[in-house]
């Protein structure tokens, strides 16, 4: 807490004139008092009664002077005075230690225990109010508007030399030390398991039937394209001449097997297919496989080869160039994208009661968690940074954000103080004059 960002507030200072008006008028009003009851002894009673009121405001106010300033500081300075009074002034930085604890104990109870959280988290529906947040088009719109903002920066800040020699270098020895096998076997049993694999075959098996269907001269030349790799050519333009047409038969036979494939979910070639990967995936989710050496060392291949690394980076470079560019334009299309996608993701999300229930549990089981892990760290903080504060600034800080209240305190004790002595004044001269 820098010493020169602890400036008196003007609250502070208001309040501490308005306090020291109000005890100058109290102490010049019992003083004039005292001498207007020398001057005018015909109206000594009601003089009297004015100065007890004007007597009880200027105890009042430095009574309330004193009590405020014990809170901060040592009013009596190196006066001698008794121990019982010196060991009740400073009242705030003698307790700084105390102070920390209970503030730190106070967060804790009331803010950061698990309980309170959960408590806390049961009571909101916090994926209600985050799909209302990102629905409303004026939040969506921020947003998109500091993604485009940022995102440039972040471009320049990687594209420059150093920074992104150093991101690829460190990013390619991450990759290098990590081995992929069981990632990729992860991956393939996910694919596997929700019978993905069967859907590209028969969208890939669809695909492949309808073109060779709608492109049957294209598909001729394929299939001579084929026989001219495999050397086969000249047989199949041989076999022609005495009526057989090789090329017609392999794209027919061809059909046939796409056909019997597409018809049957338990063709002999997708059963196939579903075996092999099995086989890979059960090989792959052994480091010491001969597949996963094998995919290990071509990934370390592929990564010491300078024309591969060269050819990633400039992919990159060019794709960040080109996002960048057009997150500059005033009518951006990824910006104008990223928008309605945020929006449709806020609309969903109210929309979908199942998923709400779903992202409460997780938001308040992710929350009590870290309450349970890090409040004791968070507190601990807390009171440290409060330990290691100067006292003299601190009491600054404190004085500078309550005092004003407290020094307007000083002024009631004027006014209550003389309005009560002023009710005593009375009750003493009503009392004088019965008796």
């Amino acid at each position: 807490m820098p010493t020169d960002q602890a400036q008196t507030s003007p609250n502070l200072q208001r309040s501490k004139r308005y306090a020291a008006i109000a005890l100058a008028i109290a102490a010049a009003a019992w003083l004039a008092l005292m001498i207007a009851a020398k001057l005018l002894p015909e109206y000594v009673w009601l003089i009297h009664i004015l100065m007890l009121s004007a007597e009880a405001g200027v105890v009042g106010g430095l009574a309330d002077w004193y009590a405020i300033t014990v809170l901060f500081r040592n009013p009596f300075g190196k006066m001698p005075i008794p121990k019982f009074l010196r060991d009740h002034t400073e009242i705030i930085p003698r307790n700084k230690a105390r102070i920390a604890e209970s503030m730190g104990r106070f967060v804790q109870e009331n803010f950061l225990s698990p309980q309170v959280v959960g408590r806390s988290l049961q009571q909101m529906d916090l994926s209600m109010a985050a799909g209302q947040w990102l629905a409303n088009p004026e939040n969506n719109a921020k947003v998109t508007e500091l993604v485009q903002q940022s995102m440039p920066k972040i471009f320049e800040f990687v594209g420059q030399e150093q920074i992104g020699h150093f991101i690829q270098s460190n990013s390619v020895q991450w990759v290098k030390n990590t081995k992929i096998n069981q990632l990729a076997s992860e991956m393939l049993r996910a694919v596997l398991e929700n019978d993905f694999h069967q859907d590209v075959l028969q969208r890939g098996l669809d695909l492949a039937h309808e073109w060779m269907l709608q492109h049957p001269e294209q598909a001729r030349d394929l299939s001579r394209q084929l026989f001219k790799e495999l050397g086969v050519w000249k047989l199949a333009k041989g076999a022609s001449w005495i009526g057989i047409d090789v090329q017609q038969r392999t794209i027919d036979s061809l059909l046939e097997k796409v056909e019997s494939m597409l018809a049957d979910p338990e063709h002999p070639w997708r059963i196939k297919i579903e075996q092999t990967g099995n086989a890979l995936m059960l090989a792959l989710a052994d480091s010491s496989s001969s597949a996963s050496l094998r995919l290990n060392e071509t990934k370390d291949a592929l990564l010491s080869s300078p024309h591969v690394l060269n050819f990633i980076s400039g992919a990159v470079v060019i794709l960040c160039d080109a996002i960048k560019a057009d997150l500059q334009k005033a009518d951006s299309g990824i910006a104008q994208n990223l928008r309605i996608t945020i929006q449709h993701l806020g609309e969903n999300i109210i929309s979908n009661t199942a998923v709400r229930q779903l992202l409460n549990e997780k938001f308040s089981e992710i929350a009590v968690n870290l309450s349970d892990q890090y409040s004791e760290k968070i507190i601990r903080f807390i009171s440290e940074r409060i330990h290691e504060w100067d006292s003299s600034e601190m009491i600054d800080k404190i004085e500078n954000e309550v005092g004003g209240d407290l020094h307007m305190i000083r002024v009631n004790g004027v006014v209550v103080g003389a309005f009560i002595g002023l009710i005593l004044g009375v009750i003493r001269a009503a009392v004088e004059y019965l008796l």
